[in-house]
C-alpha cells in the first residue's frame, strides 16, 4: 500500500514539473481593451514591422496577378493569378462594356452631351441608358416574368452601377421607332435609352423611350457590290439552307436528310448551308443508347458520306456547316461555340466549318447565322409597351407596316447588335443556350464597319418565315452619298427555315449585281421537302 501511495505522489510531482516548463497563457477577462494577434494581420498593416524581424509573418511573392505586392526577399510561397491590367480585366466586365458601348452610340445619335444616373434624384428630365432586368422586389413568379410592375434598369458602373425600378408615365412616348408599330418591345438583357427623372423616390419615371441607333446599311443595299465588274467571279449564286435535327425522333434513319440530298443533286445549288444539331444529344434513341456506333462514326456514316455524294455530283459547289450546342460531335456545349473538328470531315476543302454564331460572305452578299432559337426565346420574354409615336421612321415597303410581330422581333436582334441579346437566359430554355458571358464578343452581329448582314438566318420552332427589309434608316443616319436613292432605306433579309425534321428548308437565288438594288437581286423561298 505504501508503495502505491509513493508512486502516486511521484506522478503528481512529475506533472507539476512538466506544467512549469510550458509557456503560461494569460487569461483574458472582460475588459474594454481588444487583444490583437498581430501575427495574423496582413503585411501592409504592420506599420513598424521590418522584414525579417518577425519570423511568424509569412512573406508572399506575387507574380503577374492581383493582390498586395509584398517583399519578395524571403518569400516562402509563389502566387500566380489572373493579370489585373485593364486589357486582362476586359472580359470580366463584358456586360458593363456593352452598356458603355451603347451609351456612346446614344450620345452621338441624339446629340446628348452627358447621360444621367437613374438612381439620383433630379428636378429636370435626363436621358439614361442601361440594361433591362427583373425587379427582384416585385417579381414573385417562377420563372420570373417581365411586367410593367416588375421592370428595372441596371446602369453601368460609370453611371452609378446600381439598379432602379422603372415606372412608365401614363403618356409615355416612343421616339424613332418604325411607323405604325405604336409600341416597343422590352426584354431582359435589352439595352435601352430612356428619358425621364427620379424625383427622389426609389424608382425612375419613364416619359420617353428612345429607339437605339440603327446599324449602317451595307454597301450592297446601295448597289455598291464589292466584286468588281471585270472580276472572274460570277456574283450570282444559289444557296439552300437547312437546320437540324435531320432525322425524326422515332428513328435514326436520317430520311429527311437523304431526301434533301436528293433535292440538292437535282438543283445543284452553288452553296448548301447546314446547321446543327447533326447528331442530336437529345434524340431519344441516342439518350437511351440504342446505337452501337460512336458519335463521330455515326456522323461520318449518316451525314458526311451523303454530303460528299452531292459535292461530287456538283463540281464547284461548297458546303458550310455550323454546329449546335446539342451536337454530340462538338467539343463545346456552350454559346458562343467553336466550329467542328476538321477531322470529322477529313479536312475536305469543299466543306467549310464555322463557329456558332458566325458571319461570312459569299461573293458580295454577307450572311449572319446561328443555330440557337433566339427568335422563340426573345418572343416569349418580350414585354410590349404601348406609347405615342414621336418622329417615327416610315416604311419604304408596303409589306412592313410596323405591326408585323415577327418583323419587330427580328428588328430587336438587329438593333441590339447581338445574335443573343437576352440576359439572363430564360430559365426554362437555359439548357438550349448554355450562355458564356465571358465570350459575349463572339455574339456580335455587326462586323467591324458596323454593317448588318444582308441575310440573317435564324432557325426557330416558330412558323417558318422570310422577312425582307427589317432595319430602318433615314438619309441623314447614313454617312454616304444617297441623293439618287429614296430617303428611307431598309436592309437585311431574315429567314427562318425551320427544322428539316419538320420537312422544310430555305432556297435563295442571288442575281448578279449591276444597277439592281439588293432587294431586286434576291429571291427567297421557304419550301416543303419532297418525300
Amino acid at each position: 500500500m505504501d508503495s502505491i501511495i509513493a508512486l502516486k505522489a511521484q506522478i503528481q510531482r512529475d506533472i507539476v514539473k512538466e506544467n512549469a516548463k510550458r509557456p503560461q497563457h494569460r487569461t483574458i477577462g472582460v475588459t474594454n481593451t481588444a487583444i490583437v494577434n498581430r501575427s495574423r494581420l496582413p503585411v501592409n498593416m504592420h506599420k513598424t514591422a521590418v522584414v525579417g524581424q518577425n519570423p511568424t509573418i509569412a512573406q508572399m511573392k506575387v507574380e503577374e496577378g492581383f493582390g498586395v505586392p509584398g517583399p519578395s526577399k524571403s518569400s516562402s510561397v509563389v502566387f500566380k493569378g489572373p493579370a489585373n491590367d485593364p486589357s486582362s480585366r476586359k472580359y470580366r466586365s463584358s456586360l458593363d462594356d456593352r452598356i458603355e458601348e451603347f451609351s456612346e452610340l446614344i450620345k452621338e445619335h441624339y446629340n446628348v452631351a452627358e447621360l444621367g444616373d437613374p438612381t439620383s434624384g433630379t428636378d429636370d428630365d435626363i436621358i439614361v441608358t442601361g440594361r433591362i432586368v427583373y425587379d427582384a422586389d416585385t417579381t414573385d413568379t417562377a420563372p420570373p416574368r417581365l411586367t410593367e410592375t416588375s421592370i428595372a434598369l441596371e446602369a453601368s458602373r460609370a453611371n452609378g452601377g446600381k439598379r432602379v425600378a422603372l415606372r412608365l408615365d401614363s403618356s409615355v412616348t416612343i421616339r424613332g421607332a418604325a411607323q405604325g408599330a405604336g409600341s416597343v418591345g422590352l426584354f431582359p438583357g435589352s439595352i435601352v435609352a430612356l428619358k425621364g427623372k427620379n424625383g427622389g423616390g426609389s424608382w425612375f419615371l419613364v416619359k420617353e423611350i428612345l429607339s437605339l441607333p440603327p446599324l449602317k446599311p451595307s454597301p450592297t443595299s446601295f448597289r455598291l457590290p464589292s466584286i468588281k465588274a471585270d472580276s472572274a467571279v460570277d456574283p450570282s449564286f444559289s444557296i439552300h439552307i437547312a437546320c437540324g435535327p435531320y432525322t425524326p425522333d422515332a428513328d435514326l434513319s436520317y430520311k429527311p436528310w437523304r431526301a434533301l440530298v436528293k433535292t440538292l443533286k437535282a438543283s445543284k445549288p452553288s452553296v448548301v448551308l447546314l446547321m446543327g444539331p447533326f447528331i442530336d444529344v437529345q434524340h431519344p434513341k441516342i439518350k437511351t443508347g440504342e446505337t452501337d456506333m460512336l458519335p463521330d462514326a455515326l456522323f461520318r456514316s449518316l451525314f458526311i458520306e451523303h454530303l460528299r455524294t452531292y459535292l461530287d455530283s456538283s463540281p464547284g459547289s461548297i458546303a458550310v456547316l455550323v454546329p449546335s450546342i446539342r451536337d454530340l460531335i462538338s467539343r463545346q456545349a456552350v454559346y458562343p461555340q467553336g466550329e467542328l473538328d476538321p477531322e470529322l470531315t477529313a479536312s475536305d476543302p469543299r466543306i467549310h466549318l464555322l463557329p456558332n454564331p458566325a458571319r461570312f460572305s459569299i461573293n458580295d452578299i454577307t450572311f449572319g447565322v446561328t443555330s440557337v432559337d433566339v427568335v422563340y426565346h426573345l418572343k416569349k420574354e418580350e414585354l410590349s409597351i404601348k406609347g405615342t409615336e414621336v418622329d417615327p421612321i416610315p416604311s419604304a415597303s408596303p409589306d412592313d407596316t410596323g405591326t408585323d410581330v415577327m418583323a419587330n422581333t427580328c428588328r430587336h436582334i438587329l438593333q441590339q447588335r447581338s445574335f443573343y441579346p437576352l440576359f439572363p437566359v430564360p430559365l426554362d430554355v437555359s439548357h438550349e443556350v448554355n450562355l458564356s458571358v465571358t465570350h459575349l464578343d463572339g455574339l456580335r452581329l455587326a462586323d467591324g464597319t458596323d454593317n448588318p448582314p444582308d441575310i440573317l438566318i435564324l432557325p426557330s420552332r416558330l412558323k417558318q418565315f422570310s422577312k425582307v427589309s427589317l432595319l430602318l434608316f433615314r438619309q441623314n443616319d447614313v454617312n454616304m452619298e444617297l441623293t439618287t436613292y429614296s430617303k428611307v432605306v431598309q436592309t437585311t433579309t431574315v429567314i427562318n427555315p425551320s427544322f428539316l425534321s419538320k420537312g422544310t428548308f430555305a432556297k435563295l437565288d442571288i442575281a448578279a449585281g449591276s444597277t439592281d438594288s439588293y432587294k431586286e437581286r434576291i429571291k427567297t423561298e421557304v419550301v416543303k421537302l419532297e418525300a
